[in-house]
């Protein structure tokens, strides 16, 4: 049986309506089609209860088609860009269809490993914190300048916001849902980490960090970071850093903020 196939027929953990205790998991993917399967399995595979959304950012090389196979499941939703926006507007569109009391951040590039569920969800469900990120080994086998570049933003953080974090660029993030929901996001690349972190920083709240293993993948792998990003990973700590905290809520008098256009969707089945 295909691995799309099985991960539609899994009822991840159990089958009951998805709500109190299940994590979101949000998986923006971007011309991923040679690595969906192994990603999907690994996911269905890591032992949480969950929900995945994933999140396609107008890919061309046929990972949209190969999503379109996935029979429909109540765990599983699929959301289509038109185009390709950026990874924070790909996490954007699915906060907005996330129903689990936790949200965490999957990239599609197989660098971390969903077998670390459970040890950045354990200080959330023990009620020891509402922000988790998952740390990677401070290492430069990630290249040289990804190591550096993330260090440096890293202490760029910790220099800004008095965060006291070990790696600000970590793609494990987690949050409770309800206060992510909370937050006015602008990103619609990679500069969503330094905003959220920026903005949860100035709220007050603090990042619990846990350990978790990291396999890094070069350019030539299909590494989509570029240096621009990198730039504007120091704007955007930088100017949220001076920003009036009234623009990071949501409020009954915010103007409504137009979801980024869809060419298909798939939600679970009632």
């Amino acid at each position: 049986m295909p691995v799309l196939e099985q991960l539609s027929q899994q009822p991840a953990v159990s089958d009951q309506v998805p709500g109190a205790g299940m994590v979101s998991v949000i998986v923006p993917v971007y011309n991923e089609v040679q690595h969906l399967d192994q990603l999907l399995q690994a996911i269905a595979e890591s032992p949480v209860d969950k929900e995945i959304v994933i999140v396609d950012d107008g890919s061309t090389d046929g990972t949209r088609e190969k999503l379109l196979t996935l029979t429909p499941s109540r765990r599983i939703t699929i959301l289509c860009h038109q185009a390709n926006f950026g990874k924070g507007a790909a996490i954007r569109t699915g906060l907005r269809h996330a129903r689990g009391e936790y949200v965490l951040i999957q990239d599609s590039d197989l660098e971390y490993d969903p077998q670390d569920y459970p040890a950045l969800l354990a200080p959330l469900q023990a009620g020891l914190a509402n922000v988790v990120y998952g740390v990677r080994q401070d290492r430069p086998a990630r290249g040289l300048r990804f190591y550096l570049g993330a260090r440096f933003l890293t202490q760029l953080t910790n220099l800004l916001y008095g965060a006291g974090i070990h790696d600000e660029a970590t793609c494990y993030k987690v949050f409770r849902r309800s206060l992510l929901q909370d937050i006015t996001l602008e990103c619609r690349r990679f500069e969503f980490c330094p905003e959220v972190t920026a903005k949860i920083c100035r709220l007050g709240e603090k990042i619990h960090e846990v350990p978790i293993s990291y396999h890094p993948r070069s350019r030539e792998q299909g590494k989509k970071l570029k240096y621009a990003d990198g730039w504007a990973a120091i704007w955007t700590l930088l100017r949220f850093r001076f920003a009036t905290r009234r623009r990071f809520f949501q409020s009954p008098q915010s103007p409504e903020i137009p979801p980024f256009a869809l060419a298909f969707s798939r939600m679970p089945p009632r």
